[in-house]
């Protein structure tokens, strides 16, 4: 009896170790496997990022260094996306491609859960197509209230997908609306008591930001950098600059500077790069640059544009 009991029982021992063997790799590889997130631009990217820590692979969309307004993902870049436990988009029409794209799994909007705002309508431009029947300004993402309510949403959606990090997701949306609210005081101490009233851009991307803190944008082209700028503008804009004694014209690294460029030429103005934060460039990623740190730079120059004290 003792001798079946013994075969009985290394019988069982080396069954466990055979489960052991081909099923503890598994269960390791599904252990060590992290959600996959997708967000369409880079402020999104950031927050998701900060948000997530490392309980989640995060991946911008949208590659370093192109433009946001005219990016059409690849075939292969498509299957990339669909293969994400959650896709964050910014809406509000700045990505055409999403109407074309299946989603399989969870897939937010995210300007459904801001406050939007129509374009400011102050410049005169020819072939902005890709916005032509957008009725709202889609650079929300400028104004930092809105940067705040796009946190506690992501930071909300994913405590519900990954309940298990919860508790790491509310800390570090603690940590990341704490430096905005900062980032907001800045602003508003920065920009209080200024010389002049109005910045000159190339794109119009930056009326969020003007409405928060109460000064103008003059735009040379339309809601889209692609967009063809009027020499009617062009004429106006170099007046205001004569006129108002402004330092600074901006453009933006995705965009065309030779128009800009002409109108600093013929006021015999500076000018300067502003970054509309729809995305990075290739340079900005390898210098790990944030949102916080891209918004400080843009503060200090229109600071300087305006003339604050």
């Amino acid at each position: 009896m003792n001798f079946k009991n013994g075969i009985l029982k290394a019988a069982v021992a080396v069954f466990v170790s055979l489960i052991v063997i081909f099923i503890a790799p598994l269960s390791a590889k599904e252990l060590t496997q992290k959600p996959i997130i997708a967000a369409s631009t880079f402020s999104l990217y950031d927050i998701s990022k900060n948000i997530a820590g490392e309980s989640a692979e995060v991946f911008m969309i949208l590659p370093f260094g192109v433009d946001v307004h005219s990016y059409e993902p690849s075939p292969k870049e498509m299957i990339k996306i669909s293969k994400s436990d959650l896709i964050l988009y910014s809406g509000a029409g700045l990505e055409p491609w999403i109407g074309k794209f299946e989603f399989k799994n969870r897939a937010i909007d995210i300007s459904k859960q801001v406050t939007l705002s129509k374009p400011s309508g102050n410049h005169e431009h020819h072939g902005d197509a890709h916005h032509k029947h957008n009725s709202v300004d889609p650079h929300y993402w400028q104004d930092l209230q809105n940067m705040i309510k796009a946190t506690e949403y992501i930071a909300k959606e994913l405590s519900v997908l990954f309940p298990q990090n919860r508790d790491l997701y509310m800390k570090n949306r603690d940590s990341y609306i704490n430096m905005l609210k900062i980032l907001d005081n800045e602003y508003k101490r920065k920009l209080s008591v200024c010389k002049l009233d109005t910045i000159i851009v190339n794109h119009d991307a930056f009326s969020y930001l003007a409405n928060r803190y109460g000064f103008h944008v003059e735009a040379l082209s339309g809601l889209s950098p692609e967009a063809e700028p009027s020499p009617k503008n062009m004429i106006k804009l170099i007046a205001h600059v004569k006129e108002h004694k402004v330092s600074t014209v901006f453009f933006e690294s995705f965009a065309s500077d030779k128009a800009i460029k002409s109108i600093a030429k013929e006021a015999n103005v500076k000018v300067d790069v502003l970054q509309p934060l729809g995305n990075i460039t290739a340079d900005e990623a390898k210098l790990s640059m944030s949102y916080e740190d891209i918004m400080r730079k843009n503060l200090q120059k229109i600071s300087q544009a305006l003339e604050c004290k």
